[in-house]
């Protein structure tokens, strides 16, 4: 009895895992409406192999990569994505144009006490214009640091070069 439970809370544990919050999704729709200016606007999920997943070192299994149309206008791409930051980790949403470079990234939760300011708009238009085919974003280079908050500036500039590596390969095995 004892282990039907056990086996019964760890699949749950495990399935729940695999979701994005409906806070976060809640708050990455708002994003989106207000970016393209649509309140009509559907995701459509793109999934990927076990295997083509494992390739990456990006998370694509949790029904947070998208593409977003408006009825039959295709306008993009979404990625929902986590990273840690110093004792908790933050949700980021990233949109991409029709060629998959960035036009937005946005942090929706920020678990933190200190550090929040890499939620600043100003600070994240660092990355727009950002893809797959740019160079490594490099921390005091490329990405301005905020005192205060470095480990979560090092977390999101590693989140997107993972994310940007990740979407070059899948490229390359032509899931893209």
């Amino acid at each position: 009895m004892i282990y039907r439970i056990f086996s019964l809370c760890l699949c749950l544990l495990v399935f729940s895992a695999f979701l994005i919050p409906e806070k976060v999704e809640k708050k990455a729709d708002k994003v989106i409406a207000k970016f393209y200016q649509t309140d009509t606007f559907s995701k459509e999920i793109i999934t990927f192999s076990e295997e083509a997943n494992r390739l990456t070192s990006s998370e694509f299994g949790q029904d947070n990569f998208f593409k977003i149309t408006d009825g039959d206008t295709f306008l993009g791409y979404g990625y929902i994505g986590n990273a840690p930051s110093k004792t908790a980790t933050f949700d980021y949403l990233v949109l991409f144009d029709k060629e998959m470079i960035v036009v937005k990234s946005k942090v929706l939760i920020y678990r933190e006490e200190y550090g929040g300011e890499i939620g600043s708009k100003r600070w994240l238009r660092q990355f727009e214009g950002a893809s797959s085919e740019s160079e490594e974003l490099k921390y005091n280079e490329d990405i301005i640091p905020i005192s205060g908050a470095t480990i979560s500036v090092r977390s999101m500039t590693k989140a997107m070069n993972e994310l940007f590596v990740s979407l070059k390969e899948l490229q390359q095995l032509n899931l893209l």
